[in-house]
């Protein structure tokens, strides 16, 4: 049995019921004063006004600008892992993709942007593979980066990053907010937040007489068939799924993304495998298909009790990163796990 993890990210009627309890803000944010300035990963950015033209590289950075209703500010967008969300496909279709994967930095200049919206440093930082932050705003154009990649994170050209803090969702809901208070819809920022923050509530409730007795690894590739796996580290996305819902992560390490050997992955025995879904085709078993067929024909893997028991969960890898997309993950992961009878 694999089931799927995906349920469509929407946002909007429960932060209007809060606001109708009154338990959302009873007053109107106050208007962005310009020139705004902001500390940014370790930067001061400074905006002289709303920007007009957005290049966005990740798709976290591009669909938080969708659900603040920015949409129009776009003129660019790149770097995606999976389809964009439910009910913004008409608008994403709209909107040129630079890219891919990694746009080139003269694709960048080229849409005349008036801010850069960035969701990891490999792409744009100290090493990124497109430019540093200093060679856009030597030409005037401030990058905004999200929090959730810098913030007790150290990250390196030759890895994923190590997490020397554990990630919560309230990096992703600084984010929302800087780019709220960056385009002057603070409204519609708090409006975001108080939705996911509701919507996690109710996923812990659905599990909550399962915690402590279930763990699990979450897998997002393998850069080869035949290679050790890329599994979530305790300090990331998944490590926050894993930590809402009660579950143990069977991975200690700080990496991000650790490779981790087959073998010790099926000693520490975990209850179920959650496989990262995806479009994205860097590596061979990036397809979630051939993730299973790994599962069913290794000769190790294939004997674990999660495989066995039909505990692979599916998951839309955009919601293993840290993302809006992280609080779907804990709610289809919760569906999924109550549906197998495991939330007991």
């Amino acid at each position: 049995m694999h089931i799927f993890l995906k349920r469509p990210l929407h946002v909007g009627l429960g932060a209007f019921s809060l606001i109708a309890s009154g338990l959302f803000h009873s007053a109107a944010a106050a208007e962005t004063s310009y020139p705004l300035t902001l500390e940014n990963c370790g930067r001061q950015v400074t905006f002289e006004k709303a920007p007009s033209r957005t290049v966005s590289i990740g798709q976290s950075s591009t669909e938080i600008l969708y659900l603040l209703g920015l949409a129009n500010k776009v003129v660019g967008t790149a770097l995606w892992v999976g389809p964009v969300l439910k009910g913004y496909e008409d608008v994403n279709t709209k909107i040129e993709r630079l890219a891919d994967n990694e746009p080139s930095f003269e694709s960048v200049l080229g849409k005349k942007p008036d801010i850069v919206a960035v969701q990891f440093q490999w792409q744009v930082g100290p090493e990124g593979v497109v430019a540093k932050p200093e060679q856009f705003e030597e030409l005037g154009i401030p990058v905004y980066t999200s929090p959730s990649d810098c913030i007790g994170k150290e990250n390196s050209a030759a890895s994923d990053g190590i997490r020397h803090q554990v990630f919560t969702m309230e990096l992703v809901y600084r984010e929302v907010r800087d780019l709220a208070k960056i385009y002057n819809v603070q409204d519609k920022g708090e409006e975001v937040v108080a939705d996911l923050k509701r919507r996690e509530e109710a996923a812990r409730a659905k599990v909550a007489p399962a915690e402590g007795k279930l763990s699990a690894v979450f897998w997002f590739s393998s850069a080869q068939q035949d290679s050790d796996p890329y599994m979530a580290g305790k300090n990331g996305a998944p490590g926050y799924i894993m930590s809402a819902l009660g579950i143990e992560n069977i991975i200690k390490t700080d990496d991000e993304w650790p490779t981790i050997g087959w073998e010790t992955i099926a000693k520490a025995n975990p209850t179920m495998i959650v496989a990262g879904a995806m479009e994205r085709r860097r590596y061979p078993l990036d397809s979630i298909e051939a993730k299973h067929k790994f599962l069913e024909t290794d000769p190790v893997a294939s004997l674990m009790p999660a495989v066995k028991n039909g505990h692979v969960f599916d998951m839309d890898a955009q919601a293993m990163n840290p993302t809006i997309r992280t609080i779907e993950g804990i709610e289809a992961l919760a569906d999924a796990i109550a549906a197998a009878g495991l939330a007991k």
